[in-house]
């Protein structure tokens, strides 16, 4: 055994071992594990080029997992594949003029390297590819089933149109409602798009939050439920009598809104509808060019929810009026930026005394405010909005007529009941989720199966001809999809009639690939279904793992996919994910230096130099290569705008990958967010070292304690070893299972600290085979615990100490148990208090009585230094406290 620890020497023998024996392929129903399956899953990465320590933390939780699990008798499935589609490749591909196939394929060998140094226990031979068409295949496949039973349908939406390149952006692509690399104003256009139909199960969706998550943190289910966005309201109609140019009445003469504030109907004092709503468009186009201009304003802004909800609210009179459905006032019609035609019916009302945006719109453009909620003690003011004008739970109906007194409820109703009397509305329920539009105008991506015949219109790829495989050649030049420029992928026959055609260029959003992935790694190489019979086996996966930045739109896709699967008869389960954790952010520090125009360059923290005050905290910081001063940022979460990201591969060639592995389970509990520390990284290191001495140290006691286990002949302090070792097992055992990873180092840190300090020959320097004995016992404890957090070095070391000959590999050797023999205790501590403080302790027999007990305290030291008269009376608590009243 060597007396050094080498980490590559180390980590590089036990990946060598487990490659060999091919340690991690799973199989379905294996009989090595009587205690059966368990699926756990991080959630994919894009291959970007290399991991950053995000990774590193998300996948050694999830390895921590399948160590312990495994040990303890669990046929546990750990996969991994890539999220390889998307616009990042393209942007790529665009600044190194290669394909984004070449880019996206190169960045997945070298982060699958990268993975394989962390010695993750993955089962490689499930990996799934998300741009291969063995994988798209069955993503086409979903889309003509969806199509056929209605659950995908075409309609218009909004995008974000590039007039100068010519394309449509994604979201993220506009930068201060310009292109980002014309710099041209953008514009919203209408265009026909594909659209799944998740609000048909938004009821669903949003009972199986309430009801079947229960492994689910709460913050997730929240923003789940928030999200979903169930309002019960009141949709109803303002009547009017704006014809169009035919004389024909618009919409019927009815301009219907929505709200949950219908007790609040009298206090309307205008109205505001969309720019596309029809109401607007007839007014501008009718002799009023302001307003005109007006709405192509309002067409450069942002389609994002995000913008609409913080941006500037504008607005602009129609001259057109509708008709109050209960008093028959008129009221005036005015177009808002802030009001979107995809949001119910395009059109709100205007109630400024009782919701603060049209409070603010109202004193902006002076128009009437009316009080119609009065709550006790309260005086309403013009003057400025205050939170109670908002409170529906709490105030009256005033200046309503009929209405006056009434709470929020009775309010509701005897509006709701009054308008469907009049057949002008009724009480309705509403959903902020909005269907699903998967249509994205980008090359990178699953192409839709759909074809374009001039005689048949829009007509679906037969299932026979699927998958459509995407051209992996096109470089992307940022003038539109280069799809639409590849005749060999354009060109095809129409499946109705024969004739020549055209496919559809469009491709479906990414989180298509990601609602289901996870399915497909339990059906590897199936070639004629989606998921086979191995999926019943494996799925609803038993702990998923991802960042809080995923907690809304991907788990609610996966939710949503899988209810579809599930109603198609491919699955059998309703959520996919019995449990779920979302590991906290891993920060470091931030420097920067700001120029005269207030544009900030970003240093990493390994080209600083820092100044530290006598207590270690920072007080000023230099850039290395030039000594001068930069600005201390404060602490971040990793990432590349900041430059504060340290490089995993740098780390694991400097200390190993245990090390990295043992520091980022360390520092934080997995949930919470992880502060870099290049001290902590040092320590960790500093503690594996610590680790291989004492191992060696004691090699040949534990040699002599494995040929002979007894500990015939204990002594006390064999004995009180033996029961440290043993409560601390217990302690990290029950933090393992509760996914405190942070206590379960700790626990070993304290296991190693017992080890180095016991006395086990009471001053007697030859070694008894007790001692022998009781330290084989100790390691294989102490190594199997450290097992899953740091696997090489504990492998290295259960061979080189002998355990391997007896137990096996310690991948799978059983979980240490605790013995409750070692637990029990000849002589308990008991605390000591006079009058109520704590004043010491004494050690008593376990079994002593009540009598004894007192005899043995009011003997001891404490009380003859701190009771000088006979006490009035002696309180014992069994186990715990004898407290001396004098």
């Amino acid at each position: 055994m060597q007396d050094k620890y080498s980490p590559a020497d180390v980590e590089k023998t036990a990946q060598a071992h487990w490659e060999a024996i091919d340690a991690y392929k799973a199989v379905e129903n294996d009989p090595r594990f009587p205690k059966g399956k368990y699926y756990a899953c991080s959630m994919l990465p894009y291959p970007s080029g290399k991991l950053h320590m995000g990774h590193v933390r998300n996948y050694t939780i999830n390895d921590v997992m399948y160590r312990y699990l495994r040990m303890n008798g669990y046929n546990v499935l750990m996969p991994m594949g890539w999220d390889a589609f998307g616009m990042p490749a393209e942007n790529a591909a665009m600044a190194n003029n290669v394909p984004p196939a070449q880019w996206t394929y190169a960045n997945i060998a070298h982060m699958k390297d990268q993975m394989s140094s962390m010695g993750l226990a993955i089962d490689w031979s499930r990996e799934m590819t998300a741009c291969k068409p063995e994988y798209y295949k069955w993503n086409q496949w979903m889309f003509l089933k969806m199509l056929e039973k209605g659950i995908i349908y075409q309609k218009t939406g909004t995008v974000n149109w590039d007039p100068v390149d010519q394309t449509v952006l994604a979201n993220e692509q506009v930068v201060d409602g310009r292109g980002w690399r014309s710099g041209a104003l953008i514009e919203k256009r209408e265009i026909p798009m594909y659209y799944v139909r998740i609000t048909d199960y938004a009821d669903e969706l949003l009972d199986y939050v309430d009801n079947k998550l229960p492994g689910w943190p709460e913050r997730v289910r929240v923003m789940q439920a928030n999200w979903i966005g169930k309002s019960t309201g009141v949709r109803f109609a303002f009547t009017h009598d704006v014809r169009d140019d035919a004389g024909q009445l618009i919409n019927d003469g009815k301009m219907y809104v929505f709200t949950t504030r219908a007790d609040t109907i009298m206090g309307v004092t205008f109205a505001a509808v969309a720019p596309e709503h029809a109401l607007a468009q007839h007014a501008a186009k009718n002799n009023n060019p302001e307003l005109a201009a007006f709405i192509a304003e309002c067409k450069l802004g942002s389609v994002i929810e995000a913008d609409m909800a913080t941006m500037e609210k504008k607005g602009m009179p129609t001259g057109l009026f509708v008709t109050h459905p209960l008093t028959g006032e008129q009221v005036e019609v005015w177009v808002g930026n802030y009001v979107l035609i995809t949001y119910g019916d395009g059109a709100v009302m205007g109630v400024p005394s009782h919701d603060e945006r049209d409070f603010a719109f109202a004193k902006k453009y002076d128009l009437p405010i009316k009080q119609v909620v009065a709550l006790e003690g309260k005086e309403y003011s013009l003057d400025a909005w205050q939170e109670w004008y908002g409170d529906k739970e709490h105030g009256k109906l005033v200046n309503s007529g009929k209405y006056d007194g009434l709470d929020y409820t009775g309010a509701v109703n005897a509006v709701a009941a009054d308008l469907e009397t009049k057949g002008l509305g009724e009480k309705k329920t509403t959903f902020r989720l909005r269907d699903w539009g998967i249509s994205r105008q980008r090359y990178w991506g699953t192409p839709i199966p759909m074809i374009h015949c001039a005689g048949c219109g829009v007509v679906p790829v037969p299932e026979k001809d699927l998958p459509v495989v995407l051209p992996e050649d096109c470089v992307p030049d940022g003038t539109g999809n280069p799809l639409n420029k590849h005749e060999a992928f354009l060109k095809c026959d129409c499946p109705k009639c024969g004739k020549p055609a055209r496919r559809e260029t469009d491709t479906m959003d990414t989180f298509v690939d990601s609602s289901w992935y996870y399915m497909r790694y339990t059906s590897p190489g199936s070639n004629d279904a989606m998921v086979d019979a191995r999926n019943d086996y494996w799925m609803p996966m038993d702990q998923y793992i991802g960042g809080i930045e995923h907690a809304v739109m991907h788990l609610l896709y996966a939710r949503f996919w899988t209810k579809v699967m599930r109603d198609f008869g491919l699955v059998k389960f309703d959520e996919p994910f019995v449990n779920l954790l979302t590991q906290g952010m891993v920060l470091n520090e931030t420097y920067y230096r700001e120029d005269a125009a207030g544009k900030k360059t970003w240093f990493n923290p390994a080209e600083i130099d820092l100044t530290l005050d006598d207590k270690g905290r920072p007080q000023g910081a230099k850039l290395k290569a030039d000594g001068q001063d930069v600005q201390i940022g404060g602490t971040e979460k990793m990432s590349k705008s900041k430059n504060n990201g340290i490089d995993p591969a740098a780390q694991i060639e400097q200390y190993g990958a245990d090390t990295a592995r043992l520091f980022t389970m360390f520092a934080s509990p997995p949930e919470q967010t992880l502060e870099w520390s290049d001290s902590g990284v040092e320590g960790a290191s500093r503690f594996l070292r610590r680790v291989w001495a004492f191992a060696h140290a004691q090699s040949g006691r534990v040699a002599n304690g494995i040929a002979n286990p007894s500990v015939e002949g204990a002594t006390e302090a064999h004995k009180t070893l033996r029961r440290e070792l043993h409560k601390i097992l217990q302690q990290a055992d029950y933090d393992l299972k509760r996914i405190q990873y942070n206590t379960v180092v700790s626990a070993c840190m304290k296991m190693l600290n017992t080890l180095e300090s016991s006395k086990l020959e009471d001053g007697r320097s030859v070694a008894t085979a007790a001692t022998d004995a009781v330290i084989a016992e100790g390691l294989s404890i102490f190594l199997r615990v450290l097992n899953p957090v740091a696997p090489h070095i504990t492998h290295a070391l259960w061979q080189e100490l002998g355990f391997a000959k007896v137990n096996g590999d310690i991948l799978d050797a059983q979980w240490p148990q605790v013995d409750p023999a070692a637990l029990e205790q000849a002589e308990i501590e008991m605390m000591i208090q006079v009058n109520g403080k704590l004043r010491g302790s004494v050690k008593v027999p376990k079994a002593a009585d009540k009598a004894a007990v007192e005899a043995l305290a009011l003997a001891s030291e404490t009380a003859q230094k701190f009771v000088e008269t006979p006490p009035k009376k002696v309180i014992v608590v069994p186990g715990k406290l004898i407290n001396i009243v004098v």
